[in-house]
């Protein structure tokens, strides 16, 4: 045999062996990463990639381990990113994964295709670019039909944890209902105790929206089933988010003690695994408990600790909540001004990556919180931006507020005009005198308030903050034209949860 050839053969058999290596680490790091466990994975591609920013050795692969090498170094860099708050992680990952799409794509591994665009719709997601994620995962929901996949159902959870982010918790509610069959049929333990926490905490969050008793039942019930799933596996990190919404939930119920017990359970977990963001986001619920409790110096510290280090990575929308949470504790510290900057400091972040609804959460906690610091031009300003980004939120809490905040402003500009007619922030009003400003505007919050309430004039006069039978009366008397907005309220099964 010539020499040539076999330096030839001597070159395919060492191309077969490094390509056949790349797959073996490949799905081992897989298999780590899938118990959240970065820092191994990344430790067991050592020979192929070393860290956040460095390009994977790729020379000597076929097309498929190329892909599939790309597709785990990007996902990795995402994740360790958002654990160590590395400046830039979600762009660097965002290029890798789209690399690998390509690959995938050309090779026609449709399947695989999918998996790329949900890894980067996460990475969207962290970033706070809302509405590309959505447009991610639906085109991979799209790219699957109805093929049964694993990655359908990762497209399906994301999708609805962006609805649910987004304030549209109905839509993700009826996703996440349809699919519940199709995630209990799964083998896959850390795939069903992603769908039980999430799930729970949109149940949670339809409780606190709703002042549900029930929704609070059901969504104890999924954190419950959530963390059975996650413990049979060991993914300490799933649990210590469900920990973090238990917590949240006891808050709620002013269960303060249990509230606290759950958090510090969270907050040993990643302090053990060195996740930063994690934890930053978990002293960030810490603040809103001693909020809660009128603790309000520790509260300051906190959350000022907790946006010192969400600072130093690129999870703006985590960024901008923690910011808003830190001001509202320096606003009822008496300190406005420092409140001000930083809410509009909140603004702007969540801003630059699109997050209208946590920019517009902002703007309406400057009101709540400053209302008597600033001029009524200046509060109507923000009471405008607010009501722009949220005033299609499906959450009656936040569509509470907004009533709240539109009447600060009404009082703000009466105080400002005295006898004069006053300018209120209802778009055609400018032509009523005072009084039928008033009517109207009184009409529009009351027709808001029922409509996010199903109809139910108890729940209605509790977000407008009046009793019942003034409400009724209101109805039955000067906004007679609204009575057909009205439905029978529904009765309600007795609660699993015992309050104090």
């Amino acid at each position: 045999m010539k020499i040539n050839q076999l330096n030839s053969l001597e070159h395919e058999g060492l191309a077969a062996s490094i390509n056949q290596r790349a797959r073996l680490l490949v799905a081992r790091a897989a298999e780590l990463q899938d118990l959240q466990k970065f820092e191994d994975a990344r430790l067991v591609l050592g020979e192929f990639w070393r860290d956040i920013g460095d390009r994977p050795k790729l020379e000597g692969l076929d097309a498929s381990t190329r892909g599939e090498m790309l597709l785990l170094v990007g996902t990795l860099s995402a994740w360790l990113g958002s654990a160590r708050q590395t400046p830039g992680a979600q762009e660097i990952a965002k290029d890798l994964i789209s690399e690998s799409s390509s690959i995938f794509e050309e090779l026609g591994l449709t399947e695989k295709v999918a998996e790329a665009r949900v890894e980067l719709g996460i990475c969207y997601w962290r970033s706070g670019a809302l509405d590309e994620a959505r447009i991610t995962f639906d085109d991979a929901l799209t790219r699957l039909g109805d093929l049964e996949s694993e990655q359908r159902l990762r497209a399906i959870l994301n999708k609805a944890l962006i609805e649910q982010v987004s304030s549209r918790p109905h839509e993700a509610l009826q996703l996440l209902s349809k699919a519940e069959p199709l995630f209990e049929a799964s083998s896959n333990h850390r795939l069903k105790g992603k769908f039980h926490g999430e799930f729970g905490l949109l149940l949670k969050n339809i409780g606190l929206s709703g002042h549900s008793e029930e929704y609070f039942d059901r969504a104890l019930m999924q954190f419950t089933a959530a963390s059975v799933e996650l413990e049979q596996i060991g993914q300490d990190r799933g649990l210590a988010i469900v920990e973090n919404n238990l917590s949240r939930l006891f808050a709620h119920l002013e269960r303060f003690e249990e509230a606290h017990e759950h958090l510090d359970r969270a907050l040993s977990i990643v302090t053990k695994l060195n996740d930063k963001g994690n934890r930053a986001q978990f002293e960030d619920s810490r603040a809103r408990i001693f909020l809660a409790q009128g603790r309000l110096e520790q509260a300051e510290k906190i959350a000022g600790s907790a946006v010192r280090v969400l600072r130093e990575g690129d999870q703006q929308s985590n960024l901008a909540t923690a910011l808003t949470t830190h001001a509202v504790a320096l606003g009822r510290l008496q300190r406005p001004s420092e409140a001000l900057a930083i809410l509009n400091e909140a603004i702007d972040v969540a801003g630059l990556v699109g997050d209208a609804e946590t920019a517009g959460l902002a703007c309406l906690t400057i009101i709540e919180e400053t209302v008597n610091t600033l001029a009524a031009a200046e509060l109507r300003k923000y009471y405008n931006r607010a009501e722009s980004a949220l005033r299609h939120s499906q959450d009656a809490v936040i569509q509470a507020r907004l009533g709240a905040a539109a009447r600060s402003v009404l009082n703000a500009d009466k105080q400002t005009s005295g006898a004069s007619e006053a300018s209120l922030p209802v778009a055609g009003a400018s032509s009523l005198s005072l009084e039928e400003q008033v009517l109207h505007y009184e009409g529009e919050l009351i027709k808001r308030a029922l409509d996010t309430s199903d109809g139910s004039v108890t729940r209605a006069a509790r977000l407008l903050g009046v009793t019942h039978q003034g409400l009724a009366f209101i109805l039955n008397g000067r906004q007679k034209n609204l009575l057909p907005s009205r439905k029978p309220a529904k009765p309600r099964r007795r609660s699993i949860i015992r309050y104090h």
